[in-house]
């Protein structure tokens, strides 16, 4: 433990993790990297109301602890990334589970859900059931961020990446119209023919795409924040 972090002092699992992630910010740097390797100017983006100072903090923090590595691109971007371990990376299931529990909080706060957060929900939403209808591979660019989401086995898998391959259709659009489809405000096809959205691969292709979107996130009982 970091010699002067506070701790609960107790060898229950819960406190002991707690002691790792409880720290104000400390879970929302670990959800705005679930879905890939971040530079801490995004990170910062993606956190309204955190200040650097903190942020550095809590990422050193996380550093120290295991749950998340620096990695350093080296020359010529000499960018530094930081992203989770294999050991933070399996608080995703944790999270999505949090997500959904507190959507049923009784006030719900002011704001505007990051990209980072719809994707997640549209993930905490997906239906097993429904996978085989929706298999495949498709691309979301979103502003200057591209996701890969791959439903195959009754599972859906996203990263923040760009597609090594081929993909079965792509989906592009700016941050306000895809929040806009995963909060059912539109469909995906409105979105499309007002010229806000673009959608390219085979008809059926594009149709399940849009059915993902559209399904999951409406399906999913939480907004993660």
């Amino acid at each position: 433990m970091n010699t002067g972090k506070r701790t609960y002092a107790n060898p229950c699992g819960v406190a002991r993790g707690l002691d790792v992630i409880g720290e104000r910010w400390a879970l929302l740097v670990v959800r705005d990297l679930l879905l890939g390797p971040k530079r801490f100017n995004d990170l910062l983006a993606g956190l309204p109301g955190v200040s650097p100072n903190v942020l550095s903090q809590r990422l050193r923090e996380l550093v120290d602890q295991g749950v998340v590595r620096k990695r350093d691109l080296g020359a010529p971007t000499r960018v530094r990334l930081y992203e989770l371990s294999e050991w933070g990376a399996e608080l995703e299931p944790l999270l999505l589970e949090l997500g959904r529990w507190g959507s049923r909080a009784p006030a719900e706060p002011q704001g505007l859900l990051g990209i980072d957060s719809l994707i997640l929900g549209v993930k905490a939403g997906f239906d097993p059931a429904r996978s085989v209808a929706l298999e495949g591979v498709y691309e979301l660019d979103i502003d200057d961020d591209t996701y890969v989401a791959k439903v195959a086995d009754g599972r859906i898998e996203v990263a923040r990446v760009a597609a090594a391959g081929p993909v079965d259709a792509a989906f592009a659009a700016d941050l306000a119209t895809m929040r806009a489809v995963c909060e059912g405000v539109i469909t995906v096809a409105e979105a499309v023919e007002s010229g806000a959205a673009r959608s390219t691969g085979t008809t059926d292709a594009q149709q399940r795409l849009a059915d993902l979107l559209w399904r999951s996130a409406a399906a999913a009982p939480s907004r993660l924040p």
